[in-house]
């Protein structure tokens, strides 16, 4: 155990780092100077707070963690799951608490509200010091979109950093009625495969959401623009700085006025806006047709997996790389963490550990996986998906992803595609820019109560753009969205001046 005068070094250095000066010797080496264990750090359990549903064996995955990561750095690991529907409440108050947290997922409106409350510790040091495996893993642009006012405060987990659009339709029903994909090029090139679904299936919904929560053409406006963040103010074209308001500009009318389109021809249920069903239990059900969803290698495959059915899909558009999608999912140290150098330690393994990744994405060799080849596995004779004790699939949350093995169901060389994939994606101009929404905070209030009353319903087609486009507009201006704009792009071109 540590002594008394252990314990307080470590609290003043640990008030050091969060103080900004991360300069200093860390801890775990000072510490053990005394005793002459030069170099060893003592022991310490790293914390690591995620979300996922229940997993019976987790216990054992941590053990099995632990007995690397006690070889590699003196520390075990402690996997501590918080319920999906219950992860913004208890982290909330888990991070405005004195609870210990070594490492947390975080990404997005949850990463840029932790930096603002100086939740995150910064880590530019930190990953000097202790993680040149993170350094090597990425380009620079990518890990640098994680900066926020140049400061790196979370480190992006390695997966797919680039997105296109995804149609996936049941190939059953287009063989039935020899319905060739081939010619479709765009979402306006869709019509007649739905109207031919609506004529001979009457029972079978055309269209379908991706997820309950997000409009019909949520994924297109993703991955069409640019959208800073949060849609409130969005680059006019991947190559330009020009900010400008997404719902008005002629094309998002356009992708509204194709939505109402299929929404009045009967393609898209008149409950669309208020259904909680998403597209993989529809379809899987037989109930529905297809779907636009997030495009990227072995989505295919995971998509007929989740819904038991074949499935044909067709790309709209190239696949495109911004901010937003590089820091959806990343990982940070808290400044509860008491010990951030072992977490960065810890947090480096996951980047360069092939067989920690591994039992953190998939599990225990024999007990929850086996191998089929060198690169592929499945599950153990007797083991399923309904059965296994560890089955979370969230390989994309922790680290590098492409050190892990691929399912049996995808590709073998699924990781190499993934990373030619990423390479070749077009970057957005703002590729690294994160907005900092603190001085307009008040007109965005407004704003999402505007947003709320008008995006699902122009985005689903249950309302006609022509009369509630010019309303929904009016709404945003009467909100401050101008002001929103005005202070988007002065922290836009203050960025693009720091960085040219």
């Amino acid at each position: 155990m540590r002594s008394r005068f252990q314990s307080i070094l470590v609290a003043v250095l640990l008030l050091t780092l969060l103080a900004g000066c991360s300069t200093a010797a860390p801890a775990s080496q000072d510490s053990n100077k005394k005793d002459g264990n030069v170099g060893k750090p003592p022991p310490y359990e790293v914390k690591l707070v995620f979300y996922s549903s229940p997993q019976k064996d987790l216990k054992l995955i941590e053990e099995e963690m632990s007995k690397i990561t006690l070889e590699k750095i003196n520390a075990t690991v402690k996997l501590e799951r918080i319920e999906p529907a219950a992860w913004d409440q208890q982290t909330i108050l888990m991070l405005t608490g004195p609870e210990q947290v070594d490492l947390i997922v975080t990404g997005n409106q949850s990463f840029w509200r932790q930096v603002a409350q100086k939740q995150l510790l910064p880590l530019d040091e930190l990953v000097k010091k202790y993680g040149q495996d993170i350094m090597k893993a990425f380009e620079p642009e990518i890990l640098n979109a994680a900066k926020v006012d140049g400061i790196l405060y979370g480190v992006p987990t390695i997966r797919d950093f680039a997105s296109n659009v995804n149609v996936y339709m049941r190939k059953d029903l287009l063989d039935k009625y020899h319905l060739d994909l081939s010619t479709v090029k765009a979402l306006d090139d869709l019509d007649p495969y739905f109207a031919a679904i609506k004529k001979n299936e009457p029972t079978i919904t055309p269209l379908v959401k991706s997820v309950a929560p997000k409009p019909i053409i949520n994924r297109v406006i993703d991955n069409q623009w640019d959208v800073l963040g949060d849609s409130v103010g969005v680059l006019e074209n991947l190559d330009s700085l020009k900010v400008v308001n997404l719902y008005e500009t002629p094309e998002y009318e356009k992708l509204i006025n194709t939505v109402r389109r299929w929404y009045e021809a009967g393609y898209i249920s008149k409950d669309v806006a208020t259904s909680k069903d998403a597209a993989a239990e529809l379809i899987k059900a037989k109930t529905a047709f297809g779907s636009i969803q997030k495009g990227k290698p072995g989505a295919h495959a995971q998509i007929e997996s989740r819904v038991n059915l074949k499935l044909e899909s067709v790309d709209i558009g190239r696949q495109i790389t911004s901010t937003t999608n590089v820091t959806a999912a990343m990982l940070g140290i808290p400044k509860n963490s008491k010990d951030p150098q072992r977490a960065m330690m810890f947090l480096n393994l996951l980047y360069s550990d092939a067989k920690l990744m591994n039992l953190i994405s998939w599990g225990i060799e024999g007990k929850h996986y086996v191998k089929i080849n060198d690169k592929q596995i499945d599950f153990p004779p007797g083991i399923d998906a309904s059965n296994s004790g560890y089955n979370s699939r969230q390989g994309w949350m922790f680290g590098n992803q492409l050190l892990t093995y691929t399912w049996s169901t995808d590709s073998p060389s699924l990781w190499e595609d993934m990373d030619k994939f990423n390479r070749e994606s077009k970057k957005s101009i703002a590729l690294g820019f994160n907005y900092n929404p603190a001085p307009v905070k008040t007109e965005l209030a407004a704003i999402t109560n505007v947003v709320r009353q008008y995006q699902d319903g122009l985005e689903n087609g249950s309302l006609d753009p022509k009369v509630n486009l010019p309303k929904f507009n009016a709404a945003l201006h009467a909100a401050g969205i101008d002001k929103v704009i005005a202070e988007k792009q002065k922290q836009l071109d203050e960025w693009a001046a720091k960085n040219k």
